[in-house]
């Protein structure tokens, strides 16, 4: 067995400690004992895999045993003369039942009813026949009575709005759905089930887009992350944008930063060639030689990426990585000129969506130093202790939000470098904290943007949704299936921010009443009045 650091150095004398070659030699074995023990793990983990593979069982994970709670009875405080509020006294009545004892004696005086109320759900089949007057005028033609405007197929609305609430909002698959509303008498087969949910919702996919554009128009700044979405037995990803007032959500093949700059720009990708196109070839280090190309274009706008790709051949950029740059310098140009300025992305730090105002997850920095080994207990305290420092950083951060000032901002701005500049004993968390201090612009536009928000859990929380659906329905297949999955995940939780329900939402729209008014609007009057 080899021995730890805290072992080694136990047997050396201090005198020897002191020694440059020693301690030289102790920090190089100290290393050393890191790197095998992320190894040991790392190898660990491959050997679970490989026995996944094979269908074999991989090391188990067993968990210390806990010693059982006493649980506590719980008790009203004492004292307490708060009366409980009558949940039923708002309550919509559907029908009253008048009931009378079994005996009453003779003499005996009336005194009034004592009302008891039973809450339930009726769940009936509701089938309705419309019989069209058919009448032959004197000239020999047919008239006839025509269907209600709301009646669109041989399926009412609120059926349709069943069948999208128990897919989209609770999950459920649709073999599933089929046998519940079977065993409801309701007569619909597997693929009128597949229609609902998958054809004819150019109004839906038209409010998601809306709502893009509204949340981008009215927001100082959005959360957005990705997770990965299989389609038609393809690796994809899906791309989360909102905050408060809004979520959507798009799959795609890619998750490059040209994707995410695609559909920041939502409909609008347009290619421009102008100073802030340019600005963004040279931070990208693009070729002096393409760059002089492009700045010598005689035409600076593109409306499609056919007309793009084409002119960048003509003028002779073919270098793929050239081509990236260019195109996401002209898409970001387009990009600017439809939103407003200083929009804040706040994300994980993953590289594509580092463009703009970028602000990074406090949550996601710290977990670096989370994943640490950590070869020793000596060790372990240096590292507990700087991240307490980290998290009462933090603390005077969501202080400093609340009542922003110039003298406070300087002292967190110092505090930051005390922290992440500081040199302990333990090399893998000074390298850690190095990394994160190169980030300190990112980590601090908070001092600046007072409104932002310190973390990302609003949009992983969003995305967990999405997640859920997929664990449970796995990929989806047709290209309306992926693009229904998107547009009712963005709808569903676009109406849980602005507080209206998805049901009704569902019915309202399906019925054809419109009384609710569209999201987009919603989303801007939201964060107007923020």
């Amino acid at each position: 067995m080899i021995n730890t650091p805290d072992q080694i150095v136990k047997n050396i004398p201090q005198e020897d400690k002191e020694n440059p070659t020693i301690a030289f030699l102790l920090e190089q074995f100290e290393q050393q004992f890191e790197i095998i023990l992320a190894l040991k793990e790392q190898n660990q983990i491959l050997k679970d895999e490989i026995a996944r593979l094979k269908n074999q069982n991989p090391k188990p994970k067993i968990k210390p045993s806990k010693l059982p709670k006493d649980p506590k009875p719980k008790s009203s405080p004492k004292g307490s003369t708060r009366k409980k509020k009558k949940r039923t006294a708002t309550l919509k009545i559907d029908k009253e039942d008048r009931i009378a004892p079994e005996y009453i004696p003779e003499g005996s005086t009336f005194k009034g009813l004592k009302p008891y109320t039973v809450r339930g759900l009726q769940i009936v089949s509701f089938n309705t026949r419309y019989l069209l007057e058919q009448w032959q005028t004197p000239e020999g033609n047919i008239v006839a009575g025509k269907l209600p405007s709301f009646v669109d197929g041989h399926f009412d609305s609120v059926l349709k709005s069943f069948i999208l609430y128990q897919y989209h909002h609770c999950h459920v698959t649709q073999p599933l759905i089929l046998e519940q509303l079977r065993e409801w008498d309701i007569d619909i087969s597997a693929c009128q089930i597949n229609r609902i949910l998958n054809e004819g919702k150019d109004q839906f996919h038209a409010e998601k887009d809306d709502i893009l554009q509204a949340g981008l128009q009215s927001s100082d700044y959005i959360n957005v992350d990705d997770t990965g979405a299989r389609h038609n037995g393809k690796n994809g990803y899906c791309t989360h944008i909102g905050n408060e007032f809004f979520a959507w959500f798009k799959s795609t093949e890619s998750k490059s930063r040209i994707n995410f700059l695609e559909l920041l720009c939502a409909g609008e990708t347009d290619y421009l060639l102008n100073d802030d196109a340019f600005q963004y070839m040279i931070d990208a280090r693009l070729a002096k030689y393409s760059l002089s190309l492009l700045q010598a274009s005689p035409i600076t706008a593109f409306t499609d990426s056919a007309g793009w790709e084409l002119h960048l051949k003509k003028i002779g950029i073919v270098r793929p990585r050239h081509i990236q740059i260019a195109t996401e310098g002209a898409l970001l140009a387009n990009l600017v000129s439809h939103i407003p300025k200083g929009l804040v992305i706040v994300s994980d730090d993953a590289g594509q969506f580092n463009i703009l105002s970028h602000s990074l997850c406090w949550v996601h920095a710290e977990r670096t130093l989370a994943k640490l080994i950590v070869p020793s207990t000596i060790k372990q305290e240096i590292l507990e202790k700087v991240r307490q420092q980290i998290w009462n950083f933090y603390d005077e951060l969501k202080t400093y939000k609340e009542n922003p000032s110039e003298k406070e901002k300087v002292r967190l701005q110092n505090v930051f470098d005390d922290i992440f500049t500081q040199h302990t004993d333990f090399q893998l968390l000074n390298l850690a904290l190095k990394r994160l201090h190169a980030n300190k612009s990112e980590l601090l536009l908070v001092l600046d943007r007072p409104e932002i928000p310190l973390h990302n859990n609003l949009s992983e929380n969003d995305i967990r949704e999405y997640v859920k659906k997929r664990k449970i329905s796995g990929s989806t297949r047709s290209e309306a299936g992926r693009k229904c999955r998107d547009t009712f995940a963005s709808l569903k939780k676009t109406c849980r921010k602005l507080g209206i329900s998805f049901w009704q939402f569902l019915n309202d729209r399906l019925a054809g009443n419109n009384m609710i008014s569209p999201l987009s609007q919603l989303v801007e009057q939201r964060a107007l009045s923020r």
